[in-house]
Formats: structure tokens, sequence, C-alpha cells
């Protein structure tokens, strides 16, 4: 957990824009994870998450702000990511959260790539 936590505080460091574009979607929340605004560790209710981009309001968060929430820097959720759904924590499939940083990543355009290398 503690390699990702440095590379998002880099991203965030050199490049908001890119911070933003990471772990910022919907494309990974859990099934039945309609709710998620928050990322946070507490999953006792339907508005956290511990999935990267498994938020019901894409573009409101980013990747600091998941590293930050989640504590990832306790390994809790890296690389397997968790929400709340049907009145209890559900984990992710095994490695969801690294398979959601590495897809927003390959997302970015070859100059963003570049920023990010």
């Amino acid at each position: 957990g503690k390699d990702i936590v440095q590379f998002a505080n880099a991203v965030k460091i050199s490049s908001p824009v890119i911070d933003g574009k990471v772990c910022s979607g919907s494309h990974a929340k859990g099934d039945g994870d309609s709710k998620s605004t928050t990322y946070g560790t507490g999953l006792t209710t339907d508005t956290n998450t511990a999935q990267c981009s498994g938020l019901n309001t894409p573009g409101s968060n980013k990747f600091s702000t998941f590293v930050e929430g989640v504590k990832l820097q306790d390994g809790t959720y890296w690389p397997t990511g968790g929400y709340y759904s049907g009145g209890k924590a559900k984990l992710k499939e095994q490695n969801s959260n690294a398979n959601a940083v590495a897809k927003d990543l390959v997302a970015l355009n070859s100059d963003e790539k570049t920023i990010v290398a």
C-alpha cells in the first residue's frame, strides 16, 4: 500500500488534472452499489466505498482523495477494494482496486502518460 500512496502523491503534485482522472469514475463500482459518493473505510453505509472508480457521482473525487479516504497506507483495501450493499460490507474481486487504477491510467492520453511516467 505504501508504494501506491507515494505514486498518488506524486501524481497529485505533478498534475492535478491527471489526479482528477484516476479513481474518479464509476466503471468499477460493486453490484448493487448505486449510492456511493465518498471514499472511506467505514463501509457501514451505502454512501461510502473503498473501491477506486466505484462512485455513483463520477468526477466528484480523484486519485488523491481515494488514497486518503480509503487509507491505502494501511493496506486494508489495496489491492482489493470493498463497498457496502444489501446491509453489509462486501469485498470486490481480487485486485479490483489495482485493476481500476490501471484501467484509468491506460485511458490517459499519451502526453498524460508521459507525465505519469
